[in-house]
């Protein structure tokens, strides 16, 4: 009988909400993991935060979560991130994928969240300290097709691949919509959905620094300065990534 390959097995999905799009300065003020897939039920667990500062307008406008609702509903920023991040190594423990759309964002968010509390990093948690395996629609969508023209945004690449997406800047519908994203794909390049977990990983990684070199020369066009991170799934922390930013 031939195992499942991994778009049919348990996918799990990982999306937040933010203060920001500085990733070793701002905080989660939401978040959602979905287990999904696997001909089991879906299951879903999501988070409030109060992120210990005030939350910006423009963020507010973007999400809907204002500062005074952050503080009033929201859990204290340490344990809801050890919840979260306990929750993904024991799922990533157990041998399921975490599918996260633009995983360079949000993974090195939480990892600079986890230092900025004391807490254990998502991968120092797992048994190789590798954060792997991670799937991210995003990167292997660019590989796929690289050329296409237009936004690449979560909502936009939904529409290209004909997923289902609830609605925006809600943790919960942006992690459903990329692993449904993950299992169009899969099921489309079928090349693609049958190669093992580890190497799927490995391509995304190659692929996410060849796509950033790329980004960097065409940039450079205009800015002799301009800079595009490699590094993927999640930055490589600094001593003074975190420094000075406490609530």
């Amino acid at each position: 009988m031939t195992a499942p390959t991994w778009p049919d097995g348990r996918l799990v999905a990982f999306d937040t909400e933010t203060t920001g799009i500085a990733h070793d300065a701002d905080r989660i003020v939401a978040a959602a993991v979905v287990e999904t897939g696997g001909g089991l039920e879906t299951k879903v667990s999501e988070w409030l935060i109060d992120p210990g500062m005030e939350i910006p307008e423009a963020a507010t406008a973007v999400h809907g979560i204002t500062t005074e609702r952050a503080r009033a509903e929201g859990a204290p920023a340490a344990a809801a991130v050890e919840e979260i991040t306990a929750m993904l190594a024991s799922l990533m423990g157990a041998g399921h994928p975490l599918v996260v759309f633009n995983a360079r964002f949000d993974l090195t968010l939480l990892d600079r969240e986890c230092r900025r509390h004391d807490l254990v990093p998502l991968a120092d948690r797992l048994s190789n300290g590798q954060l792997a395996p991670v799937i991210d629609p995003l990167v292997i969508d660019r590989q796929l097709d690289g050329f296409r023209s237009g936004s690449r945004k979560l909502p936009d690449l939904c529409r290209h691949w004909q997923v289902r997406h609830d609605g925006p800047h809600t943790p919960v519908a942006d992690a459903l919509a990329a692993a449904r994203l993950a299992w169009r794909i899969g099921h489309v390049f079928p090349r693609l959905g049958a190669m093992d977990l580890r190497a799927l990983h490995a391509l995304q990684t190659e692929q996410a620094a060849k796509q950033a070199v790329s980004l960097q020369r065409y940039l450079r066009r205009t800015d002799s300065t301009a800079y595009v991170e490699p590094a993927w799934p999640c930055i490589p922390h600094t001593t003074n990534d975190t420094e000075g930013h406490q609530g």
